[in-house]
């Protein structure tokens, strides 16, 4: 019996399956991201994540369970408290959140933060509010070219985001100002899980434009996680899209901007086809920032699809000795009220060419088994104080 060699760990960022049992604490009744964008749309052709089980996980319209699935399904509750990207991804490794991180989304920011800033940045503040990336620039873009004034805005996760036009602000004084907020912001009345630079081009109203340039000032995470066991060990970990940022590039070896959720998909085909020996962690974020937060389940089901396709090229490329795993960081219902994360259960898909055996695997109670069955593949203790327990001996294959 050996061990795989390569473990790809995938996360379609907010791909919820249903509630939780605390779901209605965090404000969040009957949701159901996946299975709500399949009622609401007619067509979803996603035959890879069907042959995979996601028809066993959730009802859906469209996609029929199947009797055989290529490996093994099921679902994942969150232990952490909170439904946000940094919580789930830090549970995946191994990371139990039992305080939420703050929000300013009804409020904005306080005076004193945001008077501090601006003596700091030497910038007038605009904004503050919670608002879409998009409608901000709509609103303030040509105000901030006209002045110079910064924009700065919030959302319904823990963060605070600045905006900056590439050719006026600057990308450097864009980050510049955001390094300065990640400072002020590390104090416990303000702490926020992130700071986002959002640059972006155009000169006025319908041509604005965000680009790729986006940097995450993450908190770094509050103790050691399977990807710092796994660096240490001398193992790659290659992180794809904002990996590196979530967890502030600790225990990372390689990382890789990702354009879009299709350049991800893209990006980890290409890696695939590479020599590496560890773990390939890879978030997806459109289908949270582009359509979960703007309530668009149309939009939604096409990024789906977009992704099925890509995993098809995927799976022709994976090797015997390679295990790929799919899940979620929380839920985003675009069929719910607000733009908010919903508090939800998240799927869990894991194929290897060389599993013996396929079907349901129990309700697993943290995210945390995805870190701790990665450790485990490789011979590594999880670090003290983590938690989750490996599923390795569901998921082992014979390797020839």
């Amino acid at each position: 019996m050996m061990k795989y060699q390569r473990i790809f760990v995938i996360v379609v960022d907010s791909l919820g399956v249903g509630p939780m049992e605390d779901s209605a604490a965090f404000g969040d009744i009957d949701v159901n991201t996946l299975g709500h964008i399949s009622q609401t749309v007619e067509t979803l052709e996603i035959p890879h994540l069907q042959k995979m089980g996601i028809g066993n996980i959730t009802p859906l319209k469209q996609v029929e369970p199947v009797a055989s699935p290529l490996g093994y399904y099921g679902k994942l509750k969150e232990k952490s408290k909170g439904k946000d990207t940094m919580t789930g991804h830090w549970e995946m490794m191994g990371l139990e959140v039992t305080k939420p991180f703050q929000t300013f989304t009804e409020t904005g920011f306080p005076p004193e933060l945001i008077e501090e800033l601006e003596q700091r940045t030497g910038r007038t503040i605009i904004g503050n509010k919670s608002a879409s990336g998009t409608e901000i620039l709509e609103e303030l873009a040509e105000e901030e070219i006209a002045t110079g004034h910064m924009i700065v805005y919030t959302s319904a996760d823990s963060v605070l985001q600045i905006c900056g036009n590439e050719e006026t602000f600057g990308l450097e004084e864009l980050y510049r100002c955001c390094e300065i907020a990640r400072e002020l912001t590390m104090r416990e009345e303000w702490m926020v899980g992130r700071v986002i630079a959002r640059p972006y081009t155009g000169k006025k109203r319908g041509e604005f434009k965000r680009t790729s340039n986006r940097h995450d000032y993450a908190l770094k995470p509050f103790g050691k996680t399977a990807l710092d066991a796994l660096k240490a060990k001398g193992l790659d970990v290659i992180s794809i899209g904002k990996i590196r940022d979530i967890f502030d590039g600790e225990g990372i070896t390689e990382a890789h901007k990702s354009k879009s959720s299709v350049h991800g998909m893209e990006q980890t085909i290409e890696i695939a086809k590479s020599d590496f020996h560890g773990l390939c962690f890879v978030n997806l974020v459109d289908f949270d920032a582009l359509w979960g937060h703007r309530r668009n389940p149309e939009g939604y089901a096409r990024e789906i699809e977009k992704f099925d396709e890509n995993l098809g090229k995927l799976l022709a490329v994976l090797q015997k000795d390679d295990l790929l795993m799919i899940t979620a960081d929380h839920g985003n219902d675009p069929t719910y009220t607000g733009t908010d994360h919903t508090r939800e259960k998240v799927p869990f898909l894991a194929y290897s060419p060389s599993m013996e055996g396929n079907g349901e695997i129990p309700e697993q109670e943290t995210f945390a088994v995805i870190g701790a069955t990665v450790a485990d593949n490789f011979g590594l203790e999880m670090p003290e104080g983590t938690i989750g327990e490996s599923l390795l001996d569901v998921l082992k294959g014979i390797v020839k």
